[in-house]
């Protein structure tokens, strides 16, 4: 079928219709808005239909070669067929499209920040499989649990790749270390965003013999930058392994690393979270931070404490809250500084019976968003202002619609694109009463 390309819509597909006037919507991936396209339908879905592109007949001006020669084939990047201001562009209108679509309209002017586009991940997680008699590292095939074998990821940072492609070569050495090598079924490195120190977790099926410890040194040196490591037993293989939780078998060197932005060090343990873009970071804090004031702060779903640590500047106490708060209630001491472990929840529940209120909350949720019982205790806490962090503009709409209704004004939305190439995209998004 011949398509027109209406828009773009979230998830990296262009949103057409067969015919004028016709209810059904086809989503078509690799396409841009304006652009004439033949399609074959793949896949009937709830509310719109799933095609795959065959050719495009008249191509956007904004269409241009992709970056890496796996792109269409890898899961990974959604946008590399389209230039960067237009990416941009595309998810400006995306996030403005998921405000309106709840009914969200008196919206200011979304403000984006952009940054690298190649080269910002400090962070790829790389799955081993032997090809041919021959181990490679790659990702999944786009749409499936298929390994793809990769010769080059040019969105990760440099320090990432050569570690890959060093573990392969000690893979290949017919000695302790490399046949220890052999059994790691998928790895995970995490560097700086000035690559000068790295963290590897290397994940296997079964407890393997003697012979990590050697591994670690082999690798140590041929990347003088790693400085800790941990092996993991994966879950077994199953269309829900990503859900399961590996379980830690043994560690060496560091077991974490410390990052530093916006003049703080931050301690990430090995495996915990932190923003991936290392050019961006900063300004991501800047916009989150900045002239920002007062007694008291309460940060929520903390982290490592990214906003913490700077608004403990401004502010004479931070309250700062996460579930997951080992590496949080480790570093985050000191004088107006109190770091609590536990989820959201949790904490707004006690709060709201202790009657406290912070002149400031910041949110910074997972993708499933905070939902309408963290929504609820926020509009009874009623803070004069609430800065919310997200990674995902459906939830975040949904969560902002709810905080709206309860008396919120939002005064300042920005998209800050700390995903370039691929659909996903962070939003801070200011709220006062």
């Amino acid at each position: 079928m011949k398509l027109q390309i209406e828009k773009m819509v979230y998830g990296g597909a262009g949103l057409a219709h067969p015919t004028e006037g016709e209810a059904g919507a086809v989503f078509v991936p690799f396409t841009l808005p304006g652009e004439l396209v033949e399609a074959r339908f793949i896949e009937k879905k709830s509310d719109h239909d799933e095609a795959s592109l065959l050719n495009v007949l008249t191509a956007s001006k904004d269409r241009t070669d992709p970056g890496c020669k796996h792109f269409g084939e890898c899961g990974g990047c959604h946008y590399q067929h389209a230039k960067y201001p237009a990416q941009v562009n595309i998810k400006t209108a995306i996030l403005q499209d998921a405000m309106e679509h709840v009914g969200l309209t008196a919206l200011p002017k979304i403000q984006p920040h952009t940054g690298e586009q190649w080269g910002y991940r400090n962070r790829t997680r790389l799955r081993v499989e032997e090809i041919e008699g021959t181990l490679k590292v790659g990702y999944n095939r786009r749409g499936s649990n298929q390994f793809l074998a990769i010769q080059e990821c040019p969105i990760i940072a440099p320090l990432l790749w050569r570690a890959a492609a060093i573990l392969l070569r000690v893979a290949a050495d017919n000695s302790t270390s490399g046949r220890w090598a052999q059994t790691i079924s998928e790895v995970e490195f995490f560097t700086t965003a000035d690559e000068k120190k790295l963290q590897m977790s290397v994940f296997v099926q079964k407890k393997s013999q003697t012979g990590f410890a050697d591994f670690c040194e082999h690798m140590k040196e041929e990347i003088p930058e790693l400085t800790g490591a941990g092996s993991l037993l994966a879950s077994p293989k199953s269309p829900q392994r990503q859900m399961q939780k590996a379980r830690p078998l043994e560690d060496w060197g560091a077991k974490g690393l410390s990052y530093q932005a916006a003049h703080e060090d931050y301690w990430v343990g090995r495996g915990s979270f932190f923003q991936v873009n290392r050019f961006l970071v900063e300004e991501l804090i800047a916009i989150v931070t900045k002239g920002h004031q007062g007694k008291l702060a309460w940060d929520l779903y903390a982290g490592v404490g990214l906003f913490s640590k700077q608004l403990a500047k401004e502010f004479q106490q931070i309250v700062a809250v996460e579930a997951a708060g080992s590496d949080l209630t480790n570093s985050f001491r000191g004088s107006g500084k109190r770091a609590v472990e536990a989820t959201a929840v949790e904490f707004l529940r006690n709060a709201v019976v202790q009657r406290e209120r912070p002149e400031l909350i910041v949110i910074d949720p997972p993708r499933a968003g905070v939902g309408p019982e963290v929504c609820s205790f926020l509009a009874r806490i009623a803070a004069p202002e609430i800065i919310y962090v997200s990674c995902d503009p459906i939830t975040l709409a949904r969560d902002l619609k709810m905080l709206v209704d309860a008396g919120y004004n939002i005064v300042e939305l920005h998209f800050v694109d700390l995903f370039p190439q691929t659909f996903h995209l962070e939003t801070v998004v200011i709220l006062r009463r």
